[in-house]
């Protein structure tokens, strides 16, 4: 191994050696989250994680739940993103359920936005199942956009107009 390929895997390294034990030990541990949508007034409350895997059926029942509420298309919604809102109930101490503005969109779903309001992305990662719109009943909006800048994984826009706060999964960025 070159000195510069050690360096490179060691460097990798470093923020798993750096880790607390404590959250190297929860990364197996369940995960749950619950969940209403405030446009079909739907409830779920799930655990889409144990024995340190995601559970398919699950992750199944996730995917119709934030499907295209206007279109009824379900789309695979990235567990990552079910990763990053379950940090956030963390962060939060929330204990009520995520009010979910908008999960997956189609793409009609998203041009025929477009075309309604400022703020809707051409390329919105909605369309992929990597973002979600979101807020908590129990926590202020602005606590809410501080915990997932915290988090620290994707994308964070803050809405506070139309009260919600968008998270996603892509390249880290704030609006």
């Amino acid at each position: 191994m070159s000195r510069r390929n050690f360096m490179a895997a060691l460097a990798a390294a470093v923020p798993i050696l750096a880790a607390p034990h404590r959250l190297l030990a929860q990364s197996a541990s369940a995960r749950a989250l619950s969940f209403t949508h405030t446009h079909t007034g739907e409830r779920l409350a799930v655990e889409y994680f144990s024995g340190g895997a995601y559970l398919p059926d699950a992750l199944t029942t996730v995917n119709h739940f934030l499907r295209d509420f206007r279109t009824d298309e379900v789309h695979t919604i990235d567990p990552g993103l079910l990763d990053l809102l379950h940090g956030l109930t963390g962060l939060t101490q929330t204990t009520r359920p995520f009010q979910v503005i908008s999960g997956y969109r189609s793409a009609a779903t998203n041009e025929m936005l477009r075309h309604k309001s400022e703020g809707v992305a051409a390329g919105s990662l909605h369309m992929k199942g990597l973002a979600i719109d979101i807020r908590l009943a129990d926590v202020p909006l602005a606590k809410l956009r501080s915990a997932a800048l915290a988090v620290g994984r994707g994308g964070v826009g803050y809405y506070p107009a139309s009260d919600f706060v968008h998270v996603d999964t892509g390249r880290v960025r704030t609006w």
